[in-house]
C-alpha cells in the first residue's frame, strides 16, 4: 500500500513537491473553515443551554453530559484551530509539507470530536425529551449513520481507485 505522499505524487499533476503542498494546504484549509463552523456553532448552542430556566431542572446524569459535552466541543473547536495556529507558528520556516501533514491528521481528531459532540447532543436533547430510553436509540442511531457516512464512501472510493 503506497503512503499518502506517494498516492499524491501519482496523482498525475504536473506539479512540484512545494505547488502540491500549496495545494494541499489550500484543500485543508477549506476543509477546516466547515469544521471550525460546525465545531463553533455546536459550542454557542452548549453554552447557551446553561442560561435557560430549564437548565436548573436537568437530571445529575443529563447535568453531566451536558459539562462533558462542553468540554468536548471546546476541545474540538481548539483542534480545529489548530492547523492554522502550526502555520502560523512555523511561518517562513520551509515547513510546509509538514504543516500540510499534521494538520491532515488534527482536522481527522477534530472531525472524530465533532461526530463525538453530535452524538452527545442528540443524546442529551432526547434524554430532556423523551427520556434515556428514547435518547440511547437516537445517539445510537447517530452513530450509525456518522460512522456509515464516514467508512461508506471512504470504501466505495477505495474500491473505485484498486479498479
Amino acid at each position: 500500500m503506497p503512503s499518502d505522499d506517494d498516492v499524491d505524487a501519482l496523482d498525475g499533476r504536473d506539479e512540484s513537491d512545494n505547488e502540491r503542498s500549496d495545494r494541499n494546504w489550500n484543500e485543508l484549509l477549506q476543509e477546516t473553515r466547515i469544521v471550525q463552523t460546525g465545531t463553533q456553532i455546536l459550542s454557542g448552542f452548549l453554552l447557551t443551554i446553561a442560561f435557560q430556566p430549564r437548565f436548573a431542572t436537568l437530571s445529575t446524569f443529563q447535568h453531566d453530559v451536558y459539562l462533558a459535552l462542553v468540554l468536548l466541543s471546546t476541545l474540538t473547536t481548539a483542534l480545529a484551530l489548530s492547523p492554522v495556529v502550526l502555520h502560523r507558528r512555523l511561518f517562513r520556516r520551509h515547513a510546509k509539507h509538514q504543516v500540510v501533514q499534521v494538520g491532515h491528521r488534527l482536522i481527522l481528531c477534530a472531525l472524530t470530536g465533532l461526530g463525538l459532540v453530535m452524538t452527545g447532543t442528540v443524546l442529551l436533547i432526547f434524554d430532556v425529551a423523551e427520556g434515556l430510553s428514547g435518547a440511547t436509540w437516537a445517539a445510537a442511531a447517530v452513530v450509525v449513520v456518522l460512522v456509515g457516512l464516514t467508512l461508506g464512501p471512504t470504501f466505495v472510493a477505495r474500491r473505485g481507485l484498486r479498479s
